[in-house]
């Protein structure tokens, strides 16, 4: 039987491809069957050392901190680089785009950065603040970027580059100055420049179809039905956020036809259509109610559940809207039989949640929710019964942030996808068909200075928006060994913008037409068939 239309003749494989047709009546399509043909359900646990596994000292120098003035705050002087191979830096570039990873040499912890080097003589960026001095020549990098805090007082933050290893990346020492005085022992990192992995083309088994502009904020999410495209987007650096409809009957031309934004009320991070009905995430008013009954011209009609709440990502399964909060760190769940007159069913909260962390993400199926819960992991709950929501069970892991999953059965076996946003975050693989012993059964990495944002599973398909990775699509046939099949690398350093450790391709959806739909932060929306 056709999964897409029961009773109609099988079409198995085409729906494997390319999934579902696109139906109004139905949720946008997952891996809600048996995908599993190449693999026997069997699988090796496999050791679960979390993110962030603490690598030691990242570069050969070190900080002087002799708490000098702000004269010397700024000179690289304060870096004792006489263990490096300063030689190597004549290899880095006199611009470039760079992810940073940071560990602090007092805590042995690591965090992210983000730093942008203009090639022209411009001013670059450090953590998105301007770098007010830029030291470089074969055997020195060094650039130092001021701020003046809100009681008058100045901080400053410093890096100072030991060697470049290899190619374009390069290892140092980061530290920061408040009034002229360096604050603790500073961090080592390794900067990763943010041009396509090394081999890679631009794409492969990915085609361009087209490109659209977005020009209200920073785009962040896109739903697709009915041949109308609905990109939402976040207020970015003064820039507004809101509501962008394109006309995408012709691929290779879509059509602007509308844009809708509203006072202080703008920052909007993820969408979902049910029948004539758009559903978009409000971080001031919950859930936005649209009438898309004429689809190029969206008609607000109410905010649900009717009070001010932060609203970060919706999903739609069959009669359930499932919003999830950042103010009051749930998700609601709505009965949205009639999808344009939600109804509150109930609201919850993960076992520990109340009040912090909040949930980033969900996806639900046949009566399931699985939450992706940031610092708490991924939690799968019972929600058959919305009044009576119970927790089955929680998948952690050291220094996580789990920020998407998408869940199908593979040869009878329940088998979760889960993402994180965080320094080497990756692809987990997680048997999850007992919630209570969820087990890791495979991953998949690029490179631990970039995150994964969303995706979508499709048939043996997955497909990952993954920030200055762009799109990537892996055969998960045998769910424990994930195998890239496409990549399409969204990311490029001149594009306009390009100004943030988290950068690139942030949302996605696979209607079933045949075509890939993907938010890029500074390009727009992008189409992309496979070939």
């Amino acid at each position: 039987m056709d999964p897409c239309h029961p009773g109609a003749p099988a079409l198995i494989p085409l729906v494997a491809l390319l999934g579902c047709p696109d139906n109004p009546s139905q949720p946008t399509p997952d891996a809600g069957l048996d995908a599993g043909s190449a693999w026997d359900g069997t699988a090796t646990p496999l050791e679960e050392l979390g993110d962030l596994v603490d690598p030691g000292r990242l570069s050969a120098c070190r900080i002087i901190n002799d708490g000098g003035t702000s004269e010397h705050c700024g000179d690289p002087s304060y870096v004792d680089l006489s263990a490096c191979n300063r030689d190597t830096l004549a290899q880095v570039p006199r611009g470039g785009h760079y992810n940073l990873v940071l560990r602090s040499e007092a805590a042995g912890t690591l965090f992210g950065g983000n730093v942008l080097f203009s090639a022209d003589g411009g001013t670059g960026l450090a953590n998105g603040r301007p770098i007010t001095t830029l030291l470089q020549d074969g055997r020195t990098l060094h650039f130092s970027a001021q701020t003046t805090q809100s009681d008058g007082g100045t901080q400053s933050y410093n890096l100072a580059a030991c060697e470049s290893p290899g190619g374009t990346d390069f290892t140092g020492c980061y530290f920061t100055c408040t009034n002229g005085r360096v604050n603790g022992k500073g961090s080592t990192f390794r900067a990763t420049r943010l041009t396509w992995r090394e081999g890679e083309s631009e794409s492969s088994g990915l085609r361009l179809v087209s490109e659209s502009h977005v020009a209200l904020g920073r785009p962040a999410d896109v739903h697709v039905t009915r041949g109308y495209a609905y990109v939402v987007s976040m207020d970015y650096k003064g820039r507004t956020g809101g509501l962008t409809v394109f006309d995408v009957s012709d691929k290779s031309a879509p059509v602007l036809k509308k844009v809708v934004t509203l006072p202080s009320d703008s920052y909007w991070n993820s969408a979902w259509t049910q029948d004539n009905t758009l559903y978009v995430a409000s971080d001031e008013r919950g859930v936005l109610v649209f009438d898309i009954s004429q689809p190029a011209d969206p008609w607000l009609l109410k905010d649900v559940p009717g009070r001010s709440i932060n609203v970060h990502t919706v999903f739609v399964d069959g009669n359930r809207l499932y919003a999830a909060t950042t103010s009051d760190s749930g998700v609601l769940i709505f009965d949205i039989s009639t999808p344009q007159s939600p109804t509150l069913l109930n609201q919850y909260l993960a076992p520990n949640t109340v009040g912090f962390p909040a949930p980033h993400d969900m996806f639900a199926r046949d009566g399931q929710l699985y939450v992706a819960h940031g610092s708490v992991g991924l939690v799968v709950a019972d929600a058959s019964n919305p009044s009576d929501v119970r927790t089955l069970g929680t998948y952690s892991f050291p220094n996580q942030y789990s920020h998407a999953t998408v869940v199908g059965t593979f040869a009878g076996r329940t088998i979760a996808f889960e993402g994180g946003e965080n320094i080497d975050a990756h692809l987990r693989v997680l048997d999850i068909t007992d919630p209570a012993r969820m087990v890791k059964i495979g991953e998949f990495r690029l490179r631990d200075a970039i995150s994964i944002h969303n995706m979508v599973l499709v048939g043996q398909r997955l497909y990952i928006a993954w920030y200055q990775e762009g799109l990537r699509v892996l055969d998960v046939s045998n769910p424990t060994k994930p195998t890239q099949v496409a990549y399409f690398n969204t990311y490029r350093e001149t594009d306009p913008g390009r100004d943030d450790f988290l950068d690139g391709a942030i949302g996605l959806r696979v209607p079933g037409d045949g075509y890939v739909y993907v938010v890029d932060m500074a390009r727009g929306l992008l189409i992309l068939r496979e070939e």
